[in-house]
């Protein structure tokens, strides 16, 4: 099959993107290695480049099409080039990616009747702070579009299966977000940051204040006052349209040399990062299913998360978690893992065999395929 993937920005290889694109990028390359024909667009400003990408099954080629680098125009102003130029490719399937991007998701279904259309439900994105009014209420028309619009429906949770059901009334396939088991990764890059194997606490998420990381750096302070042995807190990520959000928790975080900010890693220097943390930190106040999560377990990574559904829905018990926007009950929680190490040692095989059991890459690929398959008969 022909297949276009629209609403990311680029493949993930490179780009400063997010789960999206995670997910997109390692999606396109298990239905590549199925044999079929992948084609990603992104956007020029996050690494995006013209190319043509071979493998042993098929093939990914990534499209870059031009946007207004604006906070409420990029993505559907993209999405409507992109939208546009698939109509004269010939796809088998168009696959738009966020509920924002699937508003467009009609366009081919009246253009171009040849092709199956399937959108992918990844978050409720108007519960993000970052939005104002009306872009969360295009956002909630975005999610019932995501559900009426394409042929088939992917939601990435089950919270957002049952959401579509009770309240748009609508059935759509669940298939959740994957990872793949990792291998030990080296250390050398560690020292750069001056860090030493598991004597640190990660968070790695764009700095957007729905991401929680201020409720970290707070209980962090408040442990470190009380004069406990901490480990450096460490966080991996830049701002994405929230200016002064990240001077906000530098501010938060000064007088303590022990908290790092890293700014945007990729590669080698965050494979070591993500697989010699001691413990991996997601304060998120909400999410679709995230990929951040289950990357931090696919290295044997032991995981601290807020308590909101979609979070409890990927540790499967393997993890911890804590009330979500209780900062006290995140300091209790993190003061309990740090003076019980074995506790936390104990469970990095358990989160690696939920990654095997739930969210291996090759099997939802294939079940992606199936739905791909089952709109084309």
């Amino acid at each position: 099959m022909r297949i276009a993937m629209i609403g990311q920005k680029g493949i993930g290889i490179g780009e400063r993107g997010g789960g999206i694109e995670q997910h997109v990028a390692a999606l396109a390359k298990f239905l590549a290695a199925r044999g079929h024909d992948v084609t990603v667009y992104g956007r020029p400003a996050y690494g995006c480049k013209n190319e043509v990408r071979k493998t042993e099954g098929g093939t990914i080629r990534v499209r870059c099409l031009p946007t207004v680098y604006r906070k409420n125009f990029e993505a559907i102003v993209h999405t409507f080039l992109c939208t546009v130029d698939a109509l004269f490719q010939r796809y088998d399937i168009i696959h738009y990616h966020g509920v924002g991007p699937a508003t467009l998701a009609w366009i081919p279904r009246v253009f171009q009747p040849r092709a199956r259309v399937v959108a992918t439900f990844h978050a409720q994105d108007r519960f993000h702070q970052k939005w104002g009014i009306i872009a969360r209420s295009y956002l909630w028309l975005g999610e019932w579009a995501a559900c009426w619009f394409p042929h088939a429906t992917i939601a990435v949770s089950h919270v957002i299966q049952v959401f579509a059901r009770q309240s748009l009334h609508r059935q759509i396939v669940y298939i959740p977000n994957g990872a793949t088991v990792e291998s030990d990764a080296r250390v050398d890059a560690l020292s750069s940051f001056g860090l030493a194997p598991g004597k640190y606490v990660l968070n790695v998420s764009r700095l957007v204040p729905h991401k929680g990381q201020r409720y970290l750096i707070e209980a962090y302070q408040a442990l470190a006052s009380e004069g406990v042995d901490l480990p450096k807190l460490v966080f991996v990520g830049a701002e994405s349209y929230t200016s002064g959000y990240e001077d906000e928790l530098k501010r938060a975080a000064a007088g303590n040399p022990d908290i790092l900010f890293l700014g945007y890693q990729t590669g080698e220097a965050l494979r070591q990062l993500f697989a010699h943390a001691f413990l991996y930190v997601q304060p998120s106040e909400s999410e679709g299913l995230p990929v951040v999560v289950l990357e931090a377990m696919s290295y044997g990574t032991s995981v601290l998360v807020s308590d909101i559904p979609e979070n409890l829905e990927a540790i499967k018990r393997a993890g911890f978690w804590f009330r979500n926007k209780d900062t006290a009950s995140l300091a209790d929680k993190l003061r309990e893992l740090i003076q019980h190490p074995d506790v936390v040692h104990a469970s990095s095989k358990q989160v690696q065999d939920v990654i095997r059991e739930y969210f291996s890459w090759p099997v939802i690929a294939e079940h992606v395929e199936e739905v791909y398959r089952s709109v084309r008969h």
